[in-house]
Parts: C-alpha cells; structure tokens; sequence
C-alpha cells in the first residue's frame, strides 16, 4: 500500500554535510521525494513534536539542538514507506543501530540520530501536517516507470 511518511533531518546531517547521501538511500530505495524543505524549529515546535518526551531529564539538551541551526523536513511516499523507512534509519541508539543503517553509519549518540522518522502511518499523517501545507506535497509520474512498462512491449532495455 503506498503511504507517505516524514522524515526530518536534523542540524547535525547539515553540519556534517550528509544531506545528499542521506537522501539518495531514499530514492535509491524507490522511495518519492513528496515534500522537502528546509527550515528553523522554534522552541514551541520543538515542544509541540517532541511532547511524548518534554518531562525527561534530556529535553532541554534536545530543545537546545534541536533549534541550533537549521533542520530539513521530507515527505517520503512509497509502498510501506513508514516500515521501509524505519527499518533504513536503523534504531534511536546510533551506538547500536546496525551498520547499513542511516543511524548505524552517520549517527553519533541517541541525541545526535541525525534523522527522525514517524512510527506508525496514524504518527506520519499528523507530523505531515505539523510541516507541511497540503499544496506543499507535490504527486508527480515517474518516468522510469514509463520505460519500464513500454519496455515490456519493445524488449529488453539492455543486452549482455
């Protein structure tokens, strides 16, 4: 079933200067770039999608990273993108997420993840909403899939 998901990068990804490779895993994966901007978080917005977690002892480490610089959010669209996606960005624990992940090859810390991903299609429907307008997501044809349904009735794309 195609769904779309939010995949935030964090400030850690820009200073690092990881955003392509990150995203190109996406893609890679046959994934769809829906929805992408770049933008701030506001201490509020911070609060606001983080409440699950405002009362722990870390959140005001979080707030402060969280708005130290600039932050990107993407809408992914795809088949079982939420699983897809979580299963790619690997677990919270970037010391043990698995090598191949995103966490498991770029993360520093459970802090400094450099990616968040929504957990469950209910999570992803309203974090899309808490970053993107409804004429902020883009539907669009893929032109690989045009080549490879007429490529069924001209033959192979390539020979060996």
């Amino acid at each position: 079933m195609i769904v779309t998901t939010l995949v935030l990068l964090k400030p850690d990804i820009l200073q690092r200067d990881l955003v392509g490779r990150v995203i190109s895993r996406f893609e890679e994966k046959g994934l769809a770039i829906i929805g992408l901007k770049m933008f701030r978080f506001s201490k509020s917005l911070v609060r606001e999608h983080y409440a699950h977690v405002a009362d722990k002892p870390f959140y005001a480490e979080l707030e402060a990273f969280m708005t130290r610089g600039p932050s990107i959010a993407i809408a992914v669209s795809g088949a079982e993108a939420v699983e897809t996606v979580r299963l790619m960005i690997g677990t919270t624990k970037a010391s043990s997420a698995a090598p191949g992940t995103i966490r498991g090859d770029f993360g520093l810390s459970s802090q400094r993840n450099i990616v968040h991903a929504s957990d469950s299609a209910e999570t992803a429907r309203a974090e899309l909403t808490r970053f993107f307008e409804p004429a902020e997501l883009f539907d669009y044809p893929d032109l690989l899939e045009d080549v490879i349904y007429s490529s069924q009735e001209l033959g192979p794309l390539r020979t060996v």
